[in-house]
């Protein structure tokens, strides 16, 4: 359950981060709200994650799937650059994500042993 928490702290720091640029400086109310409300579960979800996962990793994937989440946004719907540097640079932070998840064996086996 710590690994899906994490994940969804990660899409939650999307939201959160594509929310804080709509916003314009905190001077859009609706905007404002969903950026504040969003920062709230994203932490809420990672701080519940990091009781089962070590905090290297644990942060490590959350900012990850942040950073690449909000990367591939901005390429598709806020006409940021995408260049082949970039694209390759993306698939290698997310597999970069994917392999924490998969070397790491001590939370896995905690999650066996009970709910985050």
């Amino acid at each position: 359950m710590a690994w899906i928490y994490l994940m969804l702290a990660g899409l939650s720091e999307i939201v959160w981060a594509f929310g804080l640029k709509e916003a314009h400086g905190f001077s859009r109310l609706g905007w404002s709200l969903l950026t504040i409300a969003f920062l709230i579960v994203s932490f809420y979800l990672f701080a519940r994650a990091m009781r089962k996962i070590p905090i290297g990793t644990a942060y490590a994937v959350f900012t990850g799937i942040g950073a690449a989440g909000t990367a591939i946004i901005g390429m598709l719907f806020l006409n940021e650059s995408a260049n082949l540097w970039k694209i390759i640079s993306l698939i290698v932070l997310i597999s970069g994500i994917i392999g924490l998840k998969l070397v790491d064996g001590g939370a896995k086996s905690d999650e066996k042993a009970g709910d985050a």
